[in-house]
């Protein structure tokens, strides 16, 4: 199964608290950070909450 490589590109500060409590779940926790997720529909449904904060590469 492919997997997603989340990086957190910008500041939480400022945002709604869900967007705080998504980039949590996602495993971030400061800019900067990366954390690897299997390509599931409730990981890119999270990815989809946070598109200003995190960037998304494709690992094979």
């Amino acid at each position: 199964m492919a997997q997603l490589k989340v990086t957190q590109t910008r500041s939480a500060i400022g945002t709604k608290p869900n967007q705080r409590q998504t980039l949590r779940s996602l495993g971030l926790k400061r800019i900067n950070d990366s954390v690897v997720q299997e390509d599931r529909p409730e990981i890119r449904g999270m990815v989809a909450t946070v598109p200003h904060l995190v960037t998304v590469e494709e690992i094979s």
